[in-house]
């Protein structure tokens, strides 16, 4: 194993940011002036997967978002930090919350206010269209953009690492 699988294959806690990550970076406005946002469905399953062997997954976005709140419940995810600029600070916290090593935690992002989190984290992870300093700074890069599946890539690294992909994938054979 290389030295990136090596830290993922230890990874108990998975955070992502939203924007960029989960969805395309994209937002819309209706006329009425609701906002939307696109989720992925494969990045969905991948969260599924990782959870179901103990993974824990959280999201830490700086934006405030009932979209956000009502994707997460959807997937199971418990810890929803929305409203945190400081990322890495955020990522502290819900690691001590957890009696989690930061050793042992991934940080997924695209932009510079997730640059602190993905080099605290012990397995930083971004998008193919991040900016040039998050992926300079990211020990692993997704082949796909954020909210086309790079989430889904992520988790099923951090499962083949952790040697659970193959199990997985045959549950649905």
């Amino acid at each position: 194993m290389t030295s990136t699988e090596n830290r993922a294959a230890v990874i108990r806690l998975f955070a992502l940011d939203v924007d960029g990550i989960l969805t395309d970076g994209l937002i819309y406005y209706s006329s009425s002036g609701d906002e939307l946002k696109a989720f992925n469905i494969k990045d969905g399953l991948g969260i599924k997967l990782i959870q179901k062997v103990g993974v824990r997954v959280a999201i830490i976005t700086g934006r405030q978002s009932e979209i956000v709140a009502r994707r997460a419940r959807e997937l199971g995810i418990e810890d929803v930090v929305q409203g945190r600029e400081d990322k890495r600070q955020a990522l502290l916290e819900l690691c001590q919350r957890h009696n989690i090593a930061m050793e042992e935690c991934a940080y997924m992002g695209d932009d510079l206010p997730d640059l602190g989190a993905i080099i605290a984290a012990g397995l930083g992870m971004t998008v193919a269209d991040a900016s040039s300093a998050v992926r300079e700074a990211a020990d692993w890069r997704s082949r796909y953009n954020g909210g086309c599946g790079a989430v889904r890539e992520a988790c099923e690294f951090i499962l083949s690492a952790k040697r659970e992909w193959s199990a997985l994938a045959a549950d649905f054979a």
